[in-house]
Parts: C-alpha cells; sequence; structure tokens
C-alpha cells in the first residue's frame, strides 16, 4: 500500500466515523459541491433520501443552506427525513414523483438532481426537472440482484433529452479517485473531513463486527434497513 494515501484523523473522531468518512459522506460532498455545484436556495431532488449517502445530503442541504426535495419509497421513512432536516419528502408507495416535484417546488423550478435507484425512478427524476436540468446517476438499487441485461437500464424519455437538451451522466466513487486531479481530490477529502469534525455532517454509528464473522458482516451489508454499516475489526 502507498503511505502517501494514509490521512490524519482528527482528535476525537470516532473510529466509526473515520473508517465511513471516504465513502457516502465523501460522495455526498463530491456531488452536492463539485459536480453540481448546489448554490444556498436551489432545490436538489434525490433518490433514496434514507441512505448514508442521502442523509449526508440533507445535512449539507442544512448547512450550505441549499433545499433537498428527498424520494423514499416507504411512508414510515418520511417523518424520519423530515426529522433530520430534509426540506420536503415525496413518497414513491402512494405519491407521483412527477407530480410531487411540481406541486412542491413548482413548474420547471428544480434543475439538479442525484438518483443511487435507477429504473423508473430514475426515468421520473430526469423528466420532473426543468428544461437543462442535470441528473447524476451513482447507484442502481432497482438492479439489484438482476441478471437480465435489459433489465439494467433507465428508459429515459427522449425528448427531455433533445428538447429540453437535459443532461443525465454517471458518478462512480472509484473512478473519481483514479482520475480527479490530487489538488482537488486533497480538497475535497479535507472539507469532508472537517464538515465531519465539526458536527455538520454526522455519520451513523457503524456496527463493529470482527473480520472472523466476515459472511455475516457480507448479509448485514445486502439486508435492507439494517442499521448502521457493517465495519469490519482487524485484531491481533
Amino acid at each position: 500500500a502507498d503511505a502517501r494515501r494514509v490521512l490524519p484523523v482528527p482528535d476525537g473522531m470516532s473510529n466509526s466515523t473515520a473508517a465511513q468518512i471516504l465513502s457516502n459522506p465523501l460522495t455526498a460532498v463530491i456531488l452536492t459541491g463539485d459536480e453540481l455545484d448546489v448554490r444556498p436556495g436551489e432545490w436538489l431532488l434525490q433518490t433514496a433520501a434514507g441512505s448514508t449517502v442521502g442523509q449526508s445530503v440533507i445535512q449539507l442541504g442544512a448547512h450550505v443552506g441549499f433545499k433537498t426535495l428527498n424520494v423514499v419509497r416507504r411512508r414510515s421513512a418520511v417523518e424520519d427525513i423530515l426529522r433530520l432536516g430534509g426540506t420536503a419528502v415525496i413518497c414513491t408507495e402512494d405519491e407521483d414523483l412527477r407530480e410531487r416535484v411540481a406541486d412542491i417546488a413548482g413548474h420547471d423550478a428544480v434543475s439538479k438532481a442525484i438518483d443511487c435507484v435507477s429504473g423508473q425512478v430514475g426515468a421520473d427524476v430526469s423528466r420532473a426537472l426543468a428544461p437543462h436540468g442535470e441528473l447524476i446517476v451513482y447507484g442502481a438499487l432497482s438492479t439489484h440482484r438482476q441478471t437480465d441485461a435489459d433489465k439494467l437500464t433507465i428508459p429515459i424519455f427522449a425528448r427531455s433529452l433533445i428538447y429540453e437538451t437535459k443532461t443525465v451522466r454517471g458518478f462512480w466513487l472509484f473512478r473519481w479517485f483514479t482520475e480527479a486531479p490530487k489538488e482537488r481530490m486533497a480538497a475535497t477529502i479535507n472539507r469532508t473531513v472537517q464538515l465531519a469534525d465539526s458536527g455538520a455532517l454526522r455519520v451513523p454509528e457503524g456496527q463493529p463486527i470482527r473480520v472472523e464473522k466476515f459472511s455475516e458482516a457480507v448479509y448485514l451489508a445486502e439486508a435492507p434497513a439494517h442499521g448502521g454499516k457493517p465495519l469490519l475489526i482487524f485484531e491481533p
């Protein structure tokens, strides 16, 4: 391993937070900052708002001043999102995503979105955006365990791309680590660490699991609503 990639952990930061900081919290900082540059007062539409990335985005919205329009699939998750600081919530269990975006934010008021569900939900998000809007897709939860290539899609509405000149593009954190300029990478990582250290970005407590129980950790990671992220403990 390259020792130059080792980062110091601030005094007082828990092992749980330090272990997770370079995954989901960093993804949220990159997407809302470096990639979309969401400004105070702007709306950001996001799917899977109850995920760790989603929760980080909500907290960043409260810190920076942008408004979050949060999509969840279960009615039971709505209050949790609002308590965390989400501006508004859309529940696809019993609400039409595109209609609710217009009801809450107004027509053509949302121009930036992030999606980690893909499938029809991702397609609906793209159609809900204003002309010239931009959608970044960073996950595909709707395709989980799918093996049929035809299912691994987002059915994008062609007219949105052509006549409304919307943009849909992908993001993968691993590729960012390999391609981002070193100076920008260092600045973004340092900002994420500072946000967590100051309390502006609170990372949910992970579940420590000894490495000997690796299979249990994998099972928990795959389970829906499994709580804190499984964290492998290596001890001599």
